[in-house]
């Protein structure tokens, strides 16, 4: 039996969707087998990885918390990707999110009013959209590359973040530790669920796939984001202007890791840290792309990296693996859908190959 490689006469939607299910198996497997080389027991590994850190209300408050940031910042980029934007700057948007809404709860840190809050998340949003439109216009007005810009503008944003923890806005009671003041009650998001950590930020996580579902999908400008993304030449000539497609496409997705950042500071951490995020700017690239960019399916993949977050820190606590164990199982994730994907434009037929081992006759 031999098999032959043959490309499709058209994109199959079917492997399209089962792409994703078949990287996560993969992943599954190959984790398991990395879990026997290290000397660890495959079905010890597998609970303490996957069930162990979801098996109480507790455990699955702590899942919603860390998908929430991701499935926010992933609808976000998703509008981005959707149109060929490439915004990889999340990471960096999400804490000058971060920054403006922390530097509202600090200067009204004695503050009661209700307001609060709020004022938070409008800066949050605020500094996420300025950050993001750095990239914007350079690539409008000198067609710099986006991907690069906003790659690099990450860094600039952590460092300035850094800055201004072991600066200005470093507690004086702190004993030293770069960290600024905790937050009032004022500037905490409410707790959704006694005796866990679940907030109401994970409500604005979910309300956002529901908005990024019927602004990609129902409207006139989601229209013209796919449109964009799949015929720039057929978009040209609809009158869709690129430039309105760029500042939208960055913006949304500047909004989104700037609401995050805000979620994060006013939720689990409540206060600022030199770094908030432990790198929901990049694993949320990953969960637009195994979500195919789709507001129902970033939401499964959300819930997906959070578990691999969660397992992570289960097994370094049961199982003694190292911190990278998470950054290894999101990439072989990414490069597993990215295999995957080949059977959307290509199938595998096996044959039965029969062999006359007589000989010619004479």
């Amino acid at each position: 039996m031999i098999f032959k490689i043959e490309p499709r006469p058209l994109p199959s939607k079917s492997m399209r969707y089962f792409s994703p299910l078949i990287a996560a198996l993969l992943m599954l497997v190959t984790g398991l087998l990395i879990f026997t080389l290290l000397g660890k027991n495959p079905i010890v590994a597998f609970h303490a990885f996957f069930i162990e850190p979801i098996n109480d209300a507790y455990g699955i408050g702590e899942l919603l918390i860390k998908a929430s940031p991701l499935m926010l910042i992933g609808i976000g980029l998703s509008i981005g990707f959707k149109a060929n934007i490439w915004n990889i700057g999340a990471e960096g948007q999400l804490a000058m999110g971060a920054i403006f809404g922390g530097g509202i709860a600090l200067y009204f840190n004695q503050s009661t009013s209700v307001l609060i809050l709020p004022a938070m998340f409008v800066a949050g949003m605020a500094g996420g959209m300025i950050w993001a439109s750095i990239p914007a216009f350079l690539k409008i007005r000198y067609h710099a590359n986006e991907i690069l810009v906003s790659l690099m503008l990450n860094y600039v944003a952590i460092l300035i973040l850094s800055l201004l923890i072991h600066g200005p806005w470093k507690d004086p009671q702190g004993y030293g530790f770069p960290q600024s003041v905790l937050f009032s009650e004022s500037a905490l998001l409410p707790i959704l669920v006694e005796g866990t950590r679940l907030h109401a930020g994970v409500l604005i996580s979910v309300s956002a796939i529901f908005v990024g579902w019927v602004f990609l999908l129902k409207s006139f400008v989601g229209f013209q984001l796919q449109v964009s993304g799949l015929a720039a030449g057929a978009a040209s000539y609809a009158g869709f202007k690129q430039s309105k497609m760029i500042w939208i496409g960055l913006l949304a997705g500047g909004l989104a890791a700037g609401i995050a950042g805000v979620s994060e500071i006013s939720g689990p951490i409540g206060q600022l840290l030199p770094s908030v995020s432990p790198g929901y700017g990049f694993a949320a690239i990953i969960v637009a792309y195994v979500g195919r960019l789709h507001p129902g399916g970033i939401f499964l993949s959300s819930l997906l990296m959070a578990l691999l977050y969660l397992g992570g820190e289960s097994g370094q606590m049961n199982l003694d693996l190292p911190s990278a164990v998470t950054g290894v199982f999101q990439g072989m994730l990414l490069f597993y859908l990215l295999a995957a994907d080949f059977l959307i434009h290509f199938r595998i037929r096996f044959r039965t190959v029969s062999i006359d081992l007589k000989g010619p006759k004479s």
